[in-house]
């Protein structure tokens, strides 16, 4: 690899501002409102609290499958959601950390396959006949959701 290439390709810096300015164009978007007139601690606050709302929304679903008596059928859900809510959480927090914008795509992509995925396994918890906490799960659905069309859109804006 020559100097400032990476895994990704050659090496541009990636700012927090960049990755600010993706995500706020999305926000606003989700939440129809204005744009990013913002300071750089607002920015920081803003990466810093999508931060939590992943690692919040991944503790929610740990907590949801550890709270559900086992069955065969709940055995493979837990499974495959406790992966991917835990895995979009982590994604995303790497992708806070990307150097390059060919990085924070790579990862946005990971982070938004496995939202998606996360949401999958809500709907068919919802949908089937496991005894699970109704309300808990369509709790979780929005707010997976909401995360989703963020995401979504954060990466569509680089593409």
């Amino acid at each position: 690899m020559e100097e400032g290439e990476n895994d990704y390709g050659k090496g541009e810096d990636i700012s927090l501002e960049f990755i600010y300015d993706q995500f706020i164009f999305s926000e606003s978007v989700v939440n129809d409102s204005p744009g990013n007139d913002y300071s750089i601690s607002d920015k920081q606050q803003w990466v810093a609290q999508m931060q939590r709302r992943f690692k919040g929304a991944a503790i929610a679903v740990i907590n949801l499958m550890e709270s559900t008596p086992s069955s065969p059928a709940l055995s493979v859900c837990r499974f495959q959601i406790l992966k991917s809510a835990n895995s979009a959480a982590a994604n995303y927090r790497a992708a806070c950390r990307a150097r390059s914008k060919k990085e924070f795509f790579a990862k946005m992509s990971i982070v938004v396959e496995e939202t998606d995925e996360t949401l999958y396994w809500l709907e068919v918890l919802s949908e089937s006949i496991i005894k699970i906490d109704g309300e808990l799960v369509s709790d979780l659905q929005g707010e997976w959701l909401q995360l989703l069309k963020i995401v979504a859109r954060a990466r569509k804006n680089i593409a």
